[in-house]
């Protein structure tokens, strides 16, 4: 399957850099057309109506985020390629979107591509970039906020405050849900605790984060553990016992 994409991004040198490695690593994407800002990028993308968008998030003016909110339903699927920024990756990790930090590394180029071909193939309505719209434009609702959860079917939208606790198994993660339900995802643990400590949500343990609001109290005996409203009983370990009391 050949993707037809586009690159917007506001550093010349950027595009062609990306242009190349695509023509090395990934024949399977042709590039039809590029542009240096997102009024630029919002016409190219009217114009070829791509499967695909290499998206910069820090552009001046308007940003990548402000373009993608030109689109209400896009029918395309976005890899952000950007240097790090806290705010956007955040947000475009709580979307389980792809996402390449410059320098490209190639290895994460074709497994972001292989992703896209997957989902352009599968033609589903593209429910991680509303989400992702709807984060940023609710930003300080955070009740509101939905994380996308991907197991090998589907892709669940889930409320932060819907999640009692997250557990690691090895490189994947499962997430306890109020309703009893479990999502196993195929991230380690590790990538969840950054973008949920805003949220409520402690790491108690090296294979456990847990929800504030569902921790019904703290148990002393037993070397000490977290009981929760859903009665599991999650250890702590013995350096974060201080830190964890300051907290609740």
């Amino acid at each position: 399957m050949t993707l037809r994409a586009v690159i917007v991004d506001d550093e010349q040198n950027n595009i062609d850099n990306l242009l190349i490695l695509l023509q090395q690593h990934c024949p399977e994407v042709e590039i039809t057309g590029s542009a240096m800002n997102a009024l630029d990028g919002e016409q190219i993308i009217l114009q070829q109506k791509p499967d695909l968008v290499f998206l910069d998030i820090q552009m001046p003016n308007l940003n990548g985020f402000d373009l993608l909110a030109k689109f209400k339903q896009p029918q395309f699927e976005v890899i952000f390629v950007t240097a790090f920024d806290k705010y956007g990756i955040q947000a475009v990790k709580f979307a389980a979107l792809d996402y390449l930090l410059k320098p490209i590394n190639i290895s994460e180029l074709k497994d972001a591509v292989g992703r896209a071909i997957v989902k352009c193939g599968n033609k589903q309505q593209n429910l991680q970039l509303e989400n992702l719209m709807r984060l940023l434009k609710n930003s300080q609702q955070k009740d509101e906020h939905r994380i996308a959860l991907s197991d090998a079917k589907e892709t669940r939208f889930v409320k932060t405050t819907e999640i009692i606790r997250c557990e690691s198994n090895n490189n994947y993660t499962i997430f306890f849900l109020a309703n009893t339900e479990k999502i196993t995802t195929s991230k380690p643990i590790f990538e969840y605790e950054e973008m949920l400590q805003d949220y409520g949500f402690i790491k108690c343990h090296q294979s456990h984060l847990v929800n504030k609001k569902y921790i019904r109290s703290w148990v002393k005996e037993d070397g000490g553990y977290l009981l929760l409203e859903d009665k599991s009983q999650i250890p702590v370990s013995r350096q974060k016992r201080d830190q964890i009391k300051q907290m609740l």
